[in-house]
């Protein structure tokens, strides 16, 4: 893992994953690295925190986690956030950047 990447361990089972979402796109998908963090599109609006429980639902579906392993720890409000993800193995990031919906 870089520690310098969007992704870093702050205890047993506990991940920090820096994402930066892009609400109200056409469809959800991970499209890269944007300033350090993972970007994330979003087709639900940020409207009434339906865009940070899509997110919360999608991250947690591409990492083959629970839902519940999944939360959103800072920036409810702004397009920079901070997942905390619980977990005892390193979650997949880099393979979850390869899912990289290209254009």
């Amino acid at each position: 893992m870089d520690s310098a990447g969007p992704l870093r361990k702050i205890g047993d089972g506990s991940w920090l994953l820096q994402v930066w979402v892009q609400p109200g796109a056409k469809n959800n998908a991970v499209s890269g690295l944007y300033q350090g963090c993972v970007k994330v599109r979003l087709g639900a609006p940020a409207v009434d925190n339906k865009a940070n429980k899509a997110l919360v639902r999608f991250m947690a579906s591409a990492f083959g986690l629970r839902q519940r392993q999944v939360s959103l720890r800072d920036g409810h409000a702004a397009r920079r956030k901070t997942l905390l993800i619980e977990s005892e193995n390193e979650p997949p990031w880099e393979k979850v950047l390869s899912m990289d919906a290209k254009k």
